[in-house]
C-alpha cells in the first residue's frame, strides 16, 4: 500500500480503497481528494470505498470528499462504499444524508 501524507490508497480489482487517517479536516480531505483523483484519472477504477477503520473525526471536509469522489465516481456507473463505519462516523453520515448515496457495508 502506497503510504501518502493521509490515507492509504490501494486499487483492488476495480475498486479505489482509500484507508482514511484518524482525523479528516480540511487540510487532510484536500490532500486526500487530490490523490484520490489522480487515482481514478489514472487507474482502471469503477468503485471507491472507503475505510474508515481508524478514524475518529470527520468534519464537514470529510462530507465534501466523499461526495466529491461519488460525483466522480457516479458519472462512469461507479459506486461508493463505506466499511468499518462507526457510531459516530455512521450519525454524521445520516445528519448529512450521505447514507442515501454511500453504501455502508457490515465489515
Amino acid at each position: 500500500m502506497q503510504q501518502i501524507t493521509t490515507g492509504d490508497f490501494q486499487v483492488i480489482d476495480n475498486c479505489l480503497m482509500i484507508r482514511l487517517p484518524e482525523e479528516i479536516d480540511h487540510h487532510g480531505a484536500g490532500i486526500i481528494c487530490e490523490n484520490a483523483d489522480k487515482y481514478l484519472l489514472r487507474e482502471d477504477v469503477g468503485n471507491v470505498v472507503f475505510d474508515f477503520e481508524n478514524t475518529r473525526f470527520m468534519d464537514s471536509s470529510g462530507i465534501g470528499l466523499i461526495m466529491g469522489r461519488y460525483r466522480k465516481i457516479s458519472c462512469f456507473g461507479g459506486r461508493v462504499y463505506a466499511i468499518h463505519v462507526d457510531r459516530q462516523i455512521q450519525k454524521i453520515f445520516r445528519l448529512s444524508g450521505l447514507n442515501k448515496i454511500v453504501e455502508v457495508l457490515e465489515s
